[in-house]
């Protein structure tokens, strides 16, 4: 199946695009999921019709589905409640009704990762449309199902399981009750969501659109989504310059607007490939309107992108990782090496990434941005590196 994810700065008109961009593909006959995040119901105004919790047929070929995260909340906390009813009556504390449990923090962006999951594995659709957060909340929710899985992987490492049949024994000789099987296998199924939602962000079929005003405002929050993207592995897909006046209107009070935008949207055809949507002059409501807008096709979608490590041991005795970095500033990048892992900070921007094999018998000689692309060199470690015969 193939995604395609739309996020911009807030207020950009990511969900209007989100919209048109999926009846789009409906008209052509692709079998399409719009799929919303926002709690309040923006994508139905856009639309036209209601969406909520189930699936709403919208028009043929296309559905729209937006999850209720105090539901999925509900459940997942509720099934948590029920697995540890001994160690909840251990300790005297009262079970929480379902009535009375209202989202944390994080809810909505699982209720997310879960919808993509389910998106993905239902195999009922051949197109979904992800109408992502504004830009921040986008790159963190893409970075999620990583993170996740990385931070359950270090508090219970699977090789902790192999010690089942000594818990009963260590409890006795502690005094206090261990780990229960339980407790594994929900973190193994949590390990498996999170490992599906992961493979629909890393699939070679799932692009990302960003679409923002051309203004000075939204070029700075493109260079800078464009650059969360990359140390992510992904690459937009298109630049869609929304709300863009029609010509005719170079003088008068709208000439000053109709300059800065259109030197925005030249500066942007440099890196990137832009589809201009006019603006209406109102928010768009409804099928026809979301057809005037003329936004782009599904299309192929660029090239994953690659971090390869290239081999320069005969010449200068290195092995050099490339990692493109389009926008990023020297002054602004910060490498950690941590065992086998390695910690990258471009920005605002972090991700701790694990180590081709061959470098994990390396070690750091330098690094070095250059032309949009950060370059670590790796020396063989003698003592790790096999003998030359």
């Amino acid at each position: 199946m193939r995604t395609i994810m739309i996020t911009g700065p807030g207020g950009s008109g990511r969900t209007t695009v989100a919209a048109a961009t999926a009846l789009a593909a409906a008209r052509q006959g692709i079998r399409t999921l719009l799929l919303g995040t926002d709690p309040t119901d923006t994508l139905g105004a856009v639309l036209g019709a209601a969406t909520g919790p189930a699936p709403v047929e919208i028009a043929p070929d296309l559905t729209a589905w937006r999850p209720d995260p105090a539901a999925g909340f509900r459940d997942d906390l509720t099934a948590l409640q029920d697995h540890a009813t001994a160690a909840l009556d251990l300790l005297g504390a009262p079970r929480l009704e379902p009535e009375e449990l209202t989202p944390l923090p994080g809810a909505a962006e699982l209720a997310t990762l879960r919808a993509l999951r389910d998106a993905a594995l239902a195999e009922t659709h051949d197109l979904l449309v992800v109408d992502l957060p504004p830009v921040p909340h986008a790159l963190a929710l893409l970075a999620l199902p990583e993170e996740l899985r990385r931070y359950l992987c270090r508090l219970l490492p699977s090789e902790r399981q192999a010690a089942r049949a000594l818990r009963p024994v260590l409890g006795r000789l502690a005094g206090v009750p261990m780990p229960a099987d339980w407790l594994y296998e929900t973190a193994g199924r949590l390990d498996l969501d999170l490992a599906a939602a992961a493979a629909v962000v890393a699939d070679r079929d799932t692009t990302v659109r960003l679409v923002a005003e051309p203004t000075p405002a939204g070029s700075d929050a493109v260079h800078t989504a464009v650059l969360g993207l990359a140390l992510r592995g992904l690459r937009p897909d298109g630049l869609i310059a929304n709300r863009v006046f029609p010509d005719g209107h170079e003088e008068g009070w709208l000439a000053g607007r109709i300059a800065q935008q259109r030197k925005a949207v030249d500066e942007w055809g440099t890196p990137y490939d832009v589809h201009t949507v006019p603006h209406l002059g109102h928010d768009p409501r409804g099928a026809d309107d979301l057809a005037a807008l003329g936004v782009p096709g599904v299309g192929a979608g660029p090239a994953r992108v690659e971090w390869p490590v290239g081999d320069r041991l005969a010449e200068d005795g290195v092995l050099v990782w490339h990692i493109p970095l389009p926008g990023a500033v020297r002054e602004e990048l910060d490498l950690v090496r941590r065992g086998d892992e390695l910690v990258v900070s471009a920005g605002r921007f972090r991700r701790i990434v694990p180590l081709p094999s061959a470098l994990r018998r390396c070690t750091v000689e330098g690094a070095a941005l250059r032309e949009s692309e950060l370059r670590i060199r790796f020396a063989p470690d003698p003592g790790l590196w096999p003998a030359a015969r």
